[in-house]
């Protein structure tokens, strides 16, 4: 079994994917989705939970090797982003979607410094905007990020597009296709959804919904 299903299967297992095609879902981007991954739920699993961050700093360690700084997004990014800065022995930090109205009024939080390589660990990719939110604002710091990691990403054109515009490159641990393929195989969506999703998807990714 490829790792990419193995992470769907473990998401599956926790119960952080939901379904309901006849009451859409809302994603902060607005758009209306049968579908709804909570990554946030494994946090309450120490075995996945380790297997996610092992997962995300393999992928660092392959993709952005040079990385010194560890930063995730708030809030979801930030659990995965400390068990994997943990585990790569590099500091971490973490990105607000804006700056706070009190206090230093900070954006980032966590030791920075100008000229340091940093990859945003993010829990779910779906149009890239928190995620490009953070890289913008590391970059303000002074900081070259190097890439963005992601627990799961929805495969959206948009996203890829929103990355590219953004010159930086993301790596996911598993996507929409290996979701489906795993919940498939362990009776976790029925199979007369699977038309109704993949219908959705399609529709999604040609940027009709």
């Amino acid at each position: 079994m490829t790792l990419q299903k193995e992470i769907a299967k473990a998401m599956l297992q926790v119960g952080a994917v939901e379904l309901n095609p006849t009451d859409l879902f809302t994603w902060a981007s607005g758009i209306k989705s049968p579908i709804y991954c909570d990554t946030r739920l494994t946090i309450s699993d120490p075995i996945i939970r380790k297997q996610l961050a092992n997962g995300l700093a393999q992928n660092i360690k392959e993709f952005f090797p040079d990385t010194e700084v560890v930063a995730g997004t708030a809030t979801a990014g930030i659990p995965h982003a400390a068990w994997v800065a943990d585990l790569l022995e590099l500091p971490m930090v973490y990105v607000r979607s804006k700056a706070k109205e009190h206090g230093r009024g900070n954006q980032i939080e966590g030791k920075i410094s100008t000229g340091q390589k940093v990859v945003v660990v993010e829990d779910i990719v779906s149009t890239g905007g928190s995620s490009i939110t953070a890289v913008e604002a590391l970059r303000a710091a002074g900081c070259e990020v190097v890439g963005v990691v992601c627990v799961y990403t929805y495969n959206l054109p948009r996203a890829e597009q929103a990355f590219d515009d953004a010159g930086v490159k993301y790596v996911s641990l598993t996507n929409f296709d290996y979701l489906i393929e795993a919940a498939t195989e362990t009776g976790a969506i029925t199979e007369e959804n699977i038309p109704f999703l993949k219908d959705w998807h399609a529709k999604l990714k040609a940027g009709e919904l």
